[in-house]
């Protein structure tokens, strides 16, 4: 909640010239710092492998993971990996969003049906997800199914809850002002909860994609034979480990990917908001 918190204190804060000033600097520190981290991270993993003559086995010097990572990118084989990952987590997520928006709506304007639910959310929730992968692959087989389901499953409770919480915490005075207008349930939906609960809904999502590329990686390391999750276990099975950290880039850039996309739609559906109006 402390990040809603913040994010509504600066959306407060009247537009003047220090503000402007501030947020031209936020937006250039990180093109700046990030970089550098990076690099400097990258400097100490090279001078660690230097210095400790440590096993390629182990730990591969940075340049052997570039050049295995650029070979990667060149073999039709990997995006075959690559776009099994990507279909099952946007597959996944799609259904999570269909699914967990849908319930989140229900469940925040119709009262009895949050108190017969709630327990049995809860009850799915704590239960680990990664314990129930192998369930799903007996139920669903080694296809792309399994990853799906897996990937939906895990994206679906941050979604339902910020949804609930983004109807919830509309004003009851601004529900009274369409009530006084004999708004429809349809344009009190359209109008006021739709705009009102979509920065909780769209951080949802934030959250919900991350899990869904975990679940579906997660879903291809036990089970199948494509996907960039199954190439990894083969690299470690075959002790490849500059290739293992040529996939793990692979995966983290898809992540990038997804979690930016998510704050650019951010930028175009919810421009008035503070978090929908900060610059990546």
């Amino acid at each position: 909640m402390s990040i809603i918190n913040d994010g509504l204190a600066a959306k407060k804060q009247p537009a003047g010239p220090g503000r402007k000033i501030a947020f031209g600097r936020d937006t250039v520190l990180p093109w700046i710092t990030t970089p550098l981290l990076l690099a400097l991270m990258i400097l100490i993993w090279d001078s660690y492998v230097r210095i400790s003559a440590v096993s390629p086995f182990i730990l591969p010097a940075p340049r052997a993971v570039l050049e295995e990572w650029l070979l990667l990118i060149q073999s039709r084989r990997a995006w075959g990996h690559t776009g099994m990952t990507v279909y099952a987590t946007l597959v996944g997520f799609g259904w999570a969003v269909l699914i967990g928006v849908s319930l989140g709506v229900a469940i925040a304007r119709i009262r009895w049906l949050e108190l017969t639910l709630n327990p049995f959310i809860v009850a799915t929730q704590v239960i680990p997800k990664v314990a129930l992968v192998p369930l799903f692959i007996v139920w669903f087989g080694f296809g792309i199914t399994s990853k799906v389901i897996v990937a939906g499953v895990l994206a679906f409770f941050p979604i339902l809850t910020n949804t609930v919480l983004g109807v919830k915490s509309i004003d009851d005075g601004h529900r009274d002002v369409m009530t006084s207008l004999n708004a429809s349930r349809w344009q009190v939906f359209r109008r006021l909860e739709l705009p009102s609960a979509l920065p909780f809904i769209l951080t949802g999502f934030e959250v919900g994609i991350v899990l869904a590329i975990i679940g579906a990686i997660v879903g291809e390391y036990l089970g199948g034979s494509q996907g960039l999750g199954h190439m990894l276990i083969q690299t470690m099975n075959a002790f490849e480990t500059s290739v293992m950290f040529a996939v793990l880039i692979q995966m983290s850039l898809i992540g990038f990917v997804f979690y930016f996309s998510i704050g650019f739609l951010k930028r175009f559906l919810i421009p008035w908001h503070a978090t929908g109006s900060a610059k990546l």
